[in-house]
Order: C-alpha cells, then sequence, then structure tokens
C-alpha cells in the first residue's frame, strides 16, 4: 500500500499551493516541468515548503480539502512549521 502525503508548495509568485501525492519529489518536479497543474503552471519554479504523511488516500484528499479552506495566514503558520521531512532531500 502506497503512503499518501499531503504538501505545500511556495510558488514564484509567493502564493501556496496545496496537493496530494504518493512522491513529493516527484509530484514538485512535475510542478516545476510544468505539466503538475494549471495553478502552478503559470507561477514557476516552486519549491516545496512543507508536508505530511496521510493516513491513506481518502484521508490525504481530506486534509488537503481543509488546508485550501484555510485562510492566507494560517497556510503561512502551516508552511512555516517544520515539516515530517525535510523538503530538500537532507536532514
Amino acid at each position: 500500500m502506497a503512503c499518501w502525503y499531503v504538501y505545500l508548495l511556495r510558488c514564484s509568485d509567493d502564493s501556496l499551493y496545496c496537493g496530494t501525492t504518493t512522491d513529493v519529489d516527484r509530484r514538485l518536479q512535475e510542478h516545476n516541468d510544468g505539466t503538475g497543474c494549471r495553478y502552478t503552471r503559470s507561477r514557476l519554479p516552486g519549491r516545496a515548503v512543507w508536508s505530511s504523511e496521510a493516513l491513506g488516500k481518502e484521508a490525504a484528499y481530506r486534509e488537503e480539502y481543509r488546508i485550501k479552506r484555510l485562510s492566507k495566514a494560517a497556510k503561512e503558520m502551516l508552511a512555516s512549521q517544520v515539516s515530517e521531512r525535510t523538503m530538500d532531500g537532507h536532514p
């Protein structure tokens, strides 16, 4: 069973994008290649600033929905927190 993650990207216009994936690094590459989604395609490059493992696909989608409904300030607070994993692959 695949691990699912919820993640936040910081786009070049300083906006935050929230998504779900089974592989944060691969998904970030897709976003930066312009094949991720329409929102990030016009705001390249992006960088991952936060991620958290979810307890399955449905839980990841529920958490993504919850985060997307947060205010910009609340998303910024979340982005400033330490992720469960480092975003650049280094400890």
